[in-house]
Parts: C-alpha cells; sequence; structure tokens
C-alpha cells in the first residue's frame, strides 16, 4: 500500500462546532480526490458529544451544572454513545478514504487502536483492545475512546486519547454506555504526563505505520485555510 498521511497538529483549544464542520467539507473533498488521506490532531474546550446511538439521559450533569463547568453538549452524526472531550485530551480526526484500504472499516478501527496501543506503549504503558469493546483499555479502565462516520466511502470523526485531561467530567456522563468500568488517563497512569504536542507527534508516527502511509507531518495551518476553518484557538499548556 502506499500514498502520504497527512498529518496536522492545531496548537491550542479549537472549539468543537467549527472542527466538526471543517472535517465534513475535508471528508467531501477527499471524496473528490482533492486530498490525501490525513488527521487533525487536536484539543477542545470542554463538551459532551452524544452519537447517534446515544440518549441524552446519559448525560447526567444537570444544565446548570453543566453552564458552571463551561460543559456544551452537541448530538453528533459519529457512532457510539455520549463520551467527553475537553483540554488534556489528544482528539484525533481521520479523514480516510476506506477505498483504498483493505479490510474497510473494521480494518480501519483495529488499526486505530493499534496504533493507540503503540503509542502508549512508547511511553511505557501496557494498553489493550478488548474483546466486543471499541477503544483502548489498562486494565478494566479506558484510555481512548473511539468513534467513526463514513459517508461515501470516507471517515470523519476518530478518537480520543486520555493524555491528562480532569478526569471527573466523565463522572457527568455515562461514558460510552459503559457502567461498569472506569476511565483513566496517561497522567495517572505515569505520575506526570508527557507534553501533548509530543504524545501528538507520537501517535502521528503509528497511525502512518498501521495504515502503511508515508507520514507527511504538516506543523503549518495555512493549508487548512481554503477549507474554511476559521482558525480560532485559544492558548493552553502543552
Amino acid at each position: 500500500m502506499s500514498g502520504d498521511l497527512r498529518v496536522t497538529w492545531l496548537p491550542g483549544l479549537t472549539p468543537y462546532e467549527p472542527a466538526w464542520r471543517l472535517q465534513e467539507r475535508l471528508a467531501q473533498a477527499r471524496a473528490e480526490g482533492l486530498l490525501p488521506d490525513l488527521f487533525l490532531l487536536l484539543q477542545h474546550p470542554p463538551v459532551y458529544t452524544v452519537g447517534r446511538s446515544g440518549r441524552d439521559e446519559e448525560i447526567l450533569l444537570d444544565p446548570v451544572a453543566r453552564r458552571r463547568r463551561g460543559v456544551q453538549v452537541f448530538h453528533i452524526d459519529r457512532g457510539g454513545k455520549v463520551t467527553y472531550h475537553g483540554p488534556g485530551q489528544l482528539v484525533g480526526y481521520g479523514i480516510v478514504d476506506l477505498k483504498n484500504l483493505p479490510g474497510g472499516l473494521r480494518r480501519y478501527v483495529r488499526g486505530l487502536e493499534e496504533a493507540l496501543v503503540a503509542t502508549l506503549g512508547r511511553f511505557g504503558i501496557a494498553a489493550h483492545r478488548e474483546d466486543g469493546l471499541v477503544g483502548v483499555w489498562v486494565g478494566r479502565e479506558k484510555i481512548a475512546a473511539i468513534g467513526i462516520r463514513v459517508r461515501r466511502g470516507v471517515t470523519w470523526h476518530g478518537f480520543a486519547l486520555n493524555v491528562d485531561p480532569d478526569l471527573s467530567y466523565f463522572g457527568g456522563i455515562i461514558p460510552c454506555g459503559i457502567t461498569d468500568r472506569g476511565v483513566t488517563s496517561m497522567g495517572r497512569l505515569l505520575g506526570k504526563a508527557p507534553p501533548l504536542d509530543q504524545v501528538a507527534r507520537v501517535a502521528a508516527e503509528e497511525l502512518a505505520r498501521v495504515l502503511e502511509r508515508r507520514l507527511e507531518w504538516t506543523p503549518s495551518l495555512d493549508w487548512l485555510r481554503p477549507w474554511g476553518f476559521p482558525l480560532v484557538s485559544a492558548p493552553t499548556a502543552g
């Protein structure tokens, strides 16, 4: 298999809705052959997202408490239930043409899990997949979630890896509909989390490896301007 995988790190905090709309435009461009396969790696301000199989009842934090904690809610078009995104979490949005990937969606999701397990391994964390469950785990605690949308054979949405988020936000939801397991992070497991941009670069290398692509690391955001991304971000550590 050949081709490039363009991976771009967006520093700061990227508002959720512009990133969601940008993915749709990029997926359309990928379907038209205007872009290579790519990933956007970024952080969001605090949000709860409700996937196609999620229910509002799985958000336990009431609207007043959500406003107090600065959490927005979005009902979105990915698979899966309710999850949390926020500062300290590495979010990866993959715009990948599955027609060029033998094994299709199942192979792609397994590839994301494999890349995240390998990324964590490079930081000294022994993670694994769980039969019958999507995502990446350390023991019985989830450290990375995955949710995908596919249209015209092209993916968007992707994964969320807990580098060093405030895990208390997960207490405001039933994460991914799972009630009998916990949530963890690299920071909790290591005592001190590595810089988020460092984790992003390692994840990019592992994504390119498992997808058998040449990594095209693009630290500049200039290539996104023609696609209408407003490039609104707020500075944050990492």
